[in-house]
């Protein structure tokens, strides 16, 4: 996921931090601008693959934003992240265009599985090739009980095996996915369709 590129629109310079972090180890290039105006620059400077962007930014806010970026042929997939729970806003967002919306404080598995599906349906670039990945049919069991939400202390009930012998299987599968979390090898899994949860 090295060749995404996600530009991420936010003024509270360390919730954009933690944005920056928590993708860059999830494999995404990550780049930042702190207000509306520096958005949109980098937007056609940097063409990046998927804009994250907060509602309520100083200069142009994430509405404005999205607006003047309406006429632009190439504009990447749009995600407003933001504060705002109310319907109003989510509705305003979603008629001027966005793909997504992204409520705080942010579940980063949720946000994860969000860039992937919007990074695999836009039409620059597909999603990188990876090399097959074969896995055992425990492997798979294990991560499509975890993509049901089922905890490695239920799986092992479930199963008939004991606990440590279902984390043994859910780190083989998360070191052949080359992921950190169980929950991103059920997400790749599922994405690859070698599970169905």
């Amino acid at each position: 996921m090295g060749d995404f590129t996600i530009l991420c629109i936010e003024d509270d310079r360390d919730m954009a931090s933690l944005i920056a972090e928590e993708l860059c180890d999830r494999g995404f290039d990550v780049s930042l601008a702190h207000d509306g105006q520096s958005g949109i620059n980098a937007i056609l400077r940097e063409r990046p693959h998927l804009v994250l962007c907060d509602i309520g930014l100083p200069i142009l806010d994430g509405f404005e934003v999205l607006d003047r970026l309406s006429s632009y042929p190439e504009r990447p997939p749009f995600v407003f992240l933001t504060a705002l729970t109310d319907r109003d806003s989510e509705l305003r967002g979603r008629r001027l265009g966005a793909d997504d919306y992204v409520t705080k404080p942010i579940d980063f598995d949720v946000l994860f599985e969000i860039l992937m599906t919007r990074l695999g349906r836009s039409p620059v670039p597909a999603l990188p090739t990876i090399p097959t990945v074969e896995l055992a049919d425990r492997e798979r069991e294990v991560l499509t009980w975890s993509a049901r939400g089922k905890t490695s202390s239920e799986i092992a009930m479930i199963l008939g095996l004991s606990k440590r012998t279902v984390d043994f299987h859910s780190d083989n599968a998360r070191t052949k996915l080359q992921v950190a979390t169980r929950i991103e090898a059920a997400i790749k899994a599922t994405h690859l369709k070698l599970i169905e949860p």
